[in-house]
């Protein structure tokens, strides 16, 4: 009976499809808008599934994890609940008699070559899935597609919340609101992940690439690259766009002096324009401006409201390592610089050890400790 009740769950979300799909909604901007998703899917799929077949407990406490049950736990369910997203869009275009894209390859060498790198790479990825999503989303006219779509959303914010708070230097929600990305936005950041072409019927803009060292925080001055931008165009005549959830428009400063605002706090997507008209939020009225654009977007984060929950999955005594974020044409040759962020290093947990909340004062009575215990799995 148990079993019988646990299939039936799990078939019920991939029979939305089997009811007719709405004559109002074109079956050709339907099936683009399905296999668009379904390849980010599939790609998020790979991406995880590389990232765990790679790594042992070790490469995680070396991160700075207090162990690795934590990030790994989290990962298996995210790689679980992808590939379930890939079979149910693929299910979706079964429905409009088209057959989903699977010849796409994806190259994540330079993604994965470490824990740190990994993580903060995989943040990117589940806020691009969340921003991509809601871009996606005035195309869609048939409500049931709309329905699933919005199924896979709260789960993908899920994921997003929680790889911010695996991140080490976020906040677990930044924002109140989310960024939304169109399509070739969405392929601006996600193209250069592919190993070859990958048609999906869908223009990508051309990427854009942060090459500074260190962390993006209020007051760096941000240093882009684009095959874009090669020389035939005068940088004293573009302009730097950013966007954070929640506001009505990009803030737009010179494209060479690039300064990021103080009072900023979480993903920021970032565009370089031939013009100084802000960029709205709204990914619809926001293509209106695409006869401007040079470049991007490209995402970083702005960490700027630490939070104790994600202090907490750290060691304590802890130094710091260098991550890269891997964007633009980074992804592809493995080389070159990015978005940093920064990593705890554990100092001596050992392996396999039970992260313990303890609270209270200190023996002495002079310290109110808030922190972690670590034990071994016997306790001791």
């Amino acid at each position: 009976m148990y079993k019988s009740f646990v299939v039936l769950a799990l078939a019920a979300p991939f029979a939305v499809f089997a009811a007719p799909i709405n004559k109002r909604q074109t079956p050709s901007l339907a099936a683009t808008v399905l296999k668009f998703a379904d390849v980010l899917n599939q790609f998020e799929a790979q991406f995880y599934q590389a990232a765990m077949s790679k790594f042992v407990d070790s490469d995680y406490t070396d991160a700075g994890f207090v162990s690795s049950r934590i990030p790994l736990e989290q990962f298996t369910i995210i790689q679980n609940d992808e590939t379930l997203h890939s079979s149910f869009l693929q299910s979706g275009l079964a429905a409009l008699g088209e057959s989903p894209v699977t010849s796409c390859k994806f190259n994540l060498d330079a993604a994965t070559k470490d824990v740190a790198t990994m993580t903060a790479t995989a943040r990117v990825v589940e806020n691009l899935a969340v921003s991509a999503i809601l871009g996606a989303a005035p195309l869609v006219g048939d409500p049931v597609i709309l329905q699933a779509a919005a199924s896979i959303l709260t789960v993908e914010a899920k994921h997003q919340s929680m790889l911010n708070v695996l991140s080490s230097t976020g906040s677990s929600i930044p924002s109140a609101f989310d960024i939304p990305l169109a399509p070739s936005e969405v392929l601006a950041i996600a193209a250069p992940f592919f190993d070859g072409p990958c048609d999906l019927g869908i223009p990508a803009f051309p990427t854009l690439t942060i090459t500074n060292d260190g962390p993006v925080t209020p007051g760096t001055k941000l240093t882009l690259k684009s095959d874009a931008i090669n020389g035939t165009i005068c940088e004293d005549e573009l302009f730097c766009q950013m966007l954070l959830g929640g506001f009505p428009n990009s803030i737009t400063v010179p494209f060479n002096n690039c300064v990021v605002p103080a009072g900023l706090n979480g993903p920021m997507a970032i565009w370089v324009t031939s013009d100084e008209q802000p960029l709205l939020f709204n990914s619809v009225d926001r293509q209106t401006n695409n006869n401007k654009l040079v470049a991007g977007p490209t995402m970083t984060f702005v960490d700027t409201q630490p939070q104790t929950l994600v202090q907490m999955l750290r060691a304590e005594n802890a130094g710091t390592v260098t991550s890269k974020v891997i964007t633009g044409g980074e992804a592809s040759s493995g080389s070159g610089s990015g978005t940093n962020s920064t990593s705890s290093v554990n100092n001596g947990v050992t392996d396999g050890g039970v992260p313990v909340l303890t609270t209270g004062f200190s023996a002495d009575g002079k310290i109110n400790v808030l922190g972690w215990n670590v034990t071994d799995p016997q306790g001791q």
